[in-house]
């Protein structure tokens, strides 16, 4: 019998006793309501006070009848009670050790600084893909939420050392700083780039006033929303099949139309090789659009004698289970 189960019955079994108990004492004794259910209490306690009033032949048989089975219901009742707390406290002490164990084996992870609707957005985009993510929250309504989902996370303020290190920033790739204000997300960044000088850090700004003030606190990514959005929808009129296009590749709305980026490895078989001699139209029916270069330009739609380099990065169209057979060509294991 499950422990939730258990407890209803035990909850249930106590009202019925002390109804029986009740209703026995005003018939038999004809007692009020008041004095039948103290009588009730005490007799099932145990407390001893003494009889509310005299009892007659009929009111002591009852008693002993209310001692020996009630008195009985009642411990059972209340172990029930008692095992529903218990180990609910066990599940919750165990579920935060198996969650921090969890934490403490995470490298190359993504710590999102504020689950709200920011966050939450950029943490399921991030899951897809899949990446390893870790959430720092402290609005208590959002905890539960939390708590039910398989996401790691931490209870807490972002803009704390101790949490920060707790969710592995050490170890962590990056970090998107998504709180509610411009100065929260300042002093994370500044907080996040002296614990780890390396970690990539997106940025959430407000307005355009505070994104200078996030790069020069650390961030290496800053953007706004509402600039996102508002170009986004002047986009959607000026260039509507474009836009719808770009939405299709990049939002996983359909797998026969992606866009990804590509990383290439110096121990990839097609390192050194031109785009012609590497197959990826042929074998894969893929389009190469673009190649990132290691010193960060870019190279738009590559002529068919460009070499393929370790460090550069293909951004290629085409079908997802494609794209995942280039990678897996590009980066072998």
């Amino acid at each position: 019998m499950s422990t939730s189960k258990h407890l209803l019955i035990s909850i249930f079994m106590i009202i019925i006793i002390m109804v029986v108990g009740t209703i026995g004492y005003m018939i038999i004794e004809g007692w009020t309501l008041a004095d039948s259910v103290y009588m009730t209490v005490i007799t099932l306690s145990t407390t001893g006070y003494g009889e509310t009033h005299q009892l007659h032949e009929q009111g002591r048989i009852f008693t002993i009848f209310l001692i020996f089975f009630g008195v009985g219901l009642c411990v059972y009742a209340a172990s029930g009670i008692v095992q529903f707390i218990v180990e609910g406290e066990i599940r919750t002490i165990m579920g935060r050790r198996r969650l921090d164990q969890r934490l403490k084996r995470l490298k190359k992870h993504y710590i999102i600084c504020g689950y709200g609707r920011i966050g939450a957005t950029v943490c399921d985009i991030l899951r897809k893909k899949p990446f390893q993510v870790v959430i720092i929250e402290k609005n208590k309504d959002i905890i539960p939420l939390l708590g039910e989902s398989d996401l790691p996370y931490i209870e807490g303020d972002s803009v704390n050392e101790t949490n920060l290190l707790k969710a592995g920033i050490e170890q962590a790739k990056g970090l998107v700083a998504a709180l509610a204000t411009d100065a929260d997300n300042v002093f994370l960044v500044l907080t996040a780039r002296q614990l780890n000088p390396k970690i990539l850090i997106m940025a959430r700004a407000g307005n355009n006033e505070v994104k200078s003030k996030l790069t020069a606190a650390g961030a290496d990514i800053v953007v706004s929303p509402y600039d996102i959005g508002a170009e986004n929808m002047a986009q959607k009129i000026i260039r509507p099949n474009v836009t719808s296009f770009l939405n299709l590749a990049l939002t996983h709305q359909r797998k026969d139309i992606q866009m990804e980026e590509i990383p290439v490895s110096a121990s990839s078989a097609l390192a050194n090789v031109i785009l012609k001699d590497s197959g990826i139209r042929q074998e894969y029916n893929l389009i190469i659009i673009a190649i990132k270069k290691a010193d960060d330009t870019m190279l738009f739609n590559p002529s068919f004698d460009t070499k393929i380099k370790a460090g550069y990065t293909l951004i290629a169209v085409g079908e997802d289970k494609n794209l995942q057979r280039l990678e897996k060509r590009l980066n072998p294991l």
